[in-house]
Formats: C-alpha cells, structure tokens, sequence
C-alpha cells in the first residue's frame, strides 16, 4: 500500500525524523491561508499524487508570498499530473502539500529496502539527491552506498557514521544524520514498510539534516496491525479495478493490454502472460484467484476483468490442486451470463475435476473456445483478440 508525502511526513515525524512545517490543502484558498500560517514566505505547493517526478510534470512550484502560492494552487489542483510514473494518463491532482521553504546547502538520498537475496534491511545512499535514484543506480552504481541491517542489533550508530563520512558530512551535522538515520529504521521496521525513501534528503545552511520529500510503502499482509496504517489509503489514487479485487482478496495488476487473464497462482500467471507475449500478444491484467477461491471469488474476478474497455479477449488458465475445475468452470459460467459476455473467452483447464470442469463449460450454452495446453491457449486468445 502507498500513502502520500504528507502521511509519511506524519509517520517519520514520530520516530523523530526531521521534517519541515506543512499543511494539507484542496482549494487554492487554503492554501494561501497555509502559506499565512508558515509565515507568508517562500513555500511550496506540492501535488499529492501516488507517483515520483512530480516536480518534472509541474507538480512542484515554489512561491514566495500568499497570493503567488495560491496562482500555483489554481493551476495545480485538479490538473491531470504526468510523469515518468503515472503512465500517459497522468493521475488528477485533488490535494495539495504547503511546505516551508528550506535553505538548502545540499541534497542527498536516504532509503531502505528489504534485499532479499541477503534477506536483510539494506540502507541506501547517495550524494545524488533530489535526481531519479533508479538512473544513478544504472548509471552509475558506485554513488550508491549500502549497509546491510542486523535483524537483531537493528542499524547500529557506527553504520550510519560510516554513511554519514561517506557522504562528505561533518560536525554536528553528521550527529544529525545518524538521528535521522536511526529514526527513519525505525519507523520502517515499526511499521512493517516495504520501503522508506527520502528524495532529497537536505543539508541545510545552518548544518540541519531534514527530510525535504518522503515516500513510504506498507506490506499489505501485515495491515492488519497497523489501522492506523490502513486508514491512509487513498482509493482515488488506486485503479477501481484493484480496489475491487482487494475487497474479494484477489491479487490484480491493471496492464495495458488487450488479453484479460485469470489464473489461480502467482507463477502461473506469469507464465501466462509469457505465453501470450511470445505467442505475439499483450496481457491486459495479472488476476490471480489464489488457491482457495470459491465461485462467488472467481465471479467476482470475470466481472473485474471484463470492467477493463482495453479487453478483446479473455484467457483463463486453471490448473486445479488445492482449487477444483469444476469450481472454476461453474464460476465463468455464472460470471459470464451475470455480465452477458460478448468476447471471445478461451479455456484451459488441467487438474483436479478437470473432466467434470470441461463438461460443465461444454454444456454451458457460452461460446468456450477450448485449448490442450498453455501454448495453444496463448495461440488462440491472441488470434482471438486480433481478430475482435
């Protein structure tokens, strides 16, 4: 799950991260009292969207007076915000983050991630601040500095000094970085992050170390601890398809193909859209049903699928252990005729009841086109979906 800036600023505040002095607002009016309250000078307005590089698409304005914040807000709020992560749609701007200006001598990055291959916490960071950590990372790697985590001794102080000379600090102000440092591990472990990322993170004139931008991701599977946690979620910046498919707990990735895929499986499905990417096609979605799916759940996971306009052609691609066939097969022909199904749908089914599955869909009534194998079923629906 993703939470905006303001709620991670909310969130590392705790842990006593270094934040500056803001206010949330949805009219440009507001806002401008926003800038009054900070002090009626330099600020910045700041578009509150799921997605990085805000500040390339125009989602980041600086204004030095009240009136000047609230032209940017004007501007700004309900505007549809692209940029290198929200796909060429953009996503709309409903909200907006009135910060306090910061005097800044520097810009660095901080962030931590499970690597899973250590199976440790690893910190991150780089003298490379307030750029895309992804290029720095491709580009030039060496810039990036690492310390893997002890799970037991937590980030040790000496780690984050060692980060701290690394990256050219001294003083107070590398005191100041091992406070952030440590709060920021905290906050990740505390609150079962995925991941915990501040770009850029500042030096300020006056030696000060703070968190200028703040990006945190939660392990859905563990949101039931945290309902604090859980509250922050934003539907209007999730796809209503995914929000559906979290109410029925399915696991659904919108892509931007035109082959809607149900599967029971993580691996399955991709392999699936494998086998639709070579048999020349594009899946539309990642829908897996889970092993333990019931009709009701697998109605529910056709009428997702067949919600996306995209979707010429429908692949469902079974195979039953845990999850029967026949269980599958009585739950596309209750979807299908529930929606009244106009594309072409096409069916393999292999495992468990696999027999009593085939028959159900072959006396079903529906236009099923069949397939042996996954091969042959990535062939068809891909033939089906140029012809539609």
């Amino acid at each position: 799950m993703k939470i905006h800036e303001y709620q991670a600023k909310d969130v590392l505040r705790k842990f006593g991260v270094a934040v500056p002095r803001g206010y949330l607002a949805a009219t440009p009016l507001e806002v401008e009292g926003a800038a009054r309250q900070l002090g009626g000078g330099i600020c910045a307005i700041k578009a509150q969207i799921h997605a990085g590089g805000r500040g390339k698409g125009g989602g980041v304005k600086l204004a030095r007076s009240p009136d000047e914040a609230r032209s940017h807000a004007e501007a700004m709020l309900g505007m549809m915000l692209k940029t290198p992560q929200t796909g060429p749609a953009g996503q709309q701007v409903r909200k907006v983050y009135v910060e306090e200006g910061s005097r800044i001598a520097r810009e660095l990055y901080l962030g931590m991630t499970l690597d899973r291959e250590s199976g440790q916490v690893t910190v991150m960071a780089s003298t490379e601040g307030g750029v895309d950590i992804e290029e720095v990372a491709h580009k030039t790697p060496e810039k990036i500095l690492r310390e893997s985590i002890d799970p037991l001794m937590g980030l040790s102080p000496f780690q984050a000094r060692r980060l701290a000379f690394k990256l050219g600090l001294a003083g107070d102000t590398v005191g100041a970085f091992v406070r952030l440092a440590t709060g920021l591990y905290k906050a990740y472990v505390a609150t079962d992050a995925s991941l915990a990322e501040i770009n850029p993170l500042v030096v300020t004139v006056s030696g000060d170390v703070v968190a200028l931008d703040a990006k945190m991701n939660f392990d859905d599977n563990a949101l039931y601890r945290h309902p604090d946690i859980a509250a922050m979620r934003d539907p209007d910046e999730e796809d209503p398809k995914e929000t559906a498919a979290k109410e029925f707990d399915l696991s659904y990735i919108a892509l931007d193909g035109d082959i809607g895929c149900m599967v029971n499986g993580a691996g399955l499905a991709m392999a699936t859209m494998d086998a639709i990417q070579l048999s020349g096609g594009r899946p539309a979605n990642f829908l897996d049903v889970g092993g333990g799916a019931d009709e009701q759940k697998v109605a529910a996971a056709f009428k997702i699928l067949l919600s996306d306009p995209n979707v010429k052609t429908m692949l469902v691609n079974i195979f039953g252990g845990i999850m029967k066939c026949d269980v599958i097969a009585n739950g596309i022909v209750a979807a299908a005729k529930q929606v009244g199904l106009r594309m072409p749908l096409v069916v393999r089914l292999e495992g468990t009841n696999v027999q009593l599955g085939k028959t159900i869909l072959a006396e079903s009534g529906l236009a099923i086109t069949p397939a042996d194998d996954l091969g042959d079923a990535a062939r068809k629906a891909v033939a089906a979906a140029r012809a539609a």
